[in-house]
């Protein structure tokens, strides 16, 4: 069973502000309270073939992943692919103008767990749905307060 979660929310910041700052992977730990750490493993500036290395806790349990940048459109959607581990996700962000300043951004993570992961796949979507959700409204206190 594969898991495809999409969440959204209106945030009251232009577009370019809202997907400049969600887009660069480092202020990721600022706004994804389960990702401690990120290092690039090519220089900066985030582009299509950019690799970073990500070190998250997540449902009790450490996580290290590398994500590869395979999509950019600066202010209307990135895209970043994992293959290894027991759980190969892509996470995708799209930004568009909600009118007057106000941006709606959309975060989807989806990917096909192998092995033991795969029974535990509806349990893994209802905790990346919760873990999306408080991660856009920090990111939308951080933006606001901005």
């Amino acid at each position: 069973m594969a898991v495809d979660v999409v969440t959204g929310i209106t945030i009251s910041r232009p577009v370019d502000v809202v997907a400049a700052y969600a887009a660069d992977p480092s202020n990721a730990p600022t706004w994804y309270p389960n990702i401690k750490s990120v290092q690039w493993l090519t220089p900066p500036p985030a582009a299509t073939g950019t690799r970073l290395a990500f070190v998250a806790k997540f449902l009790g349990r450490r996580l290290c992943y590398t994500y590869e940048i395979v999509e950019r459109e600066p202010g209307l959607r990135l895209v970043m692919r994992t293959s290894e581990g027991p759980f190969p996700m892509e996470t995708t962000y799209t930004w568009a103008s909600a009118g007057e300043g106000r941006t709606y951004m959309s975060l989807r993570n989806r990917g096909e767990p192998a092995g033991v992961s795969r029974l535990a796949a509806p349990f893994v979507a209802m905790a990346v749905r919760r873990a999306n959700r408080k991660d856009l409204e920090k990111l939308r206190g951080i933006l606001e307060a901005g």
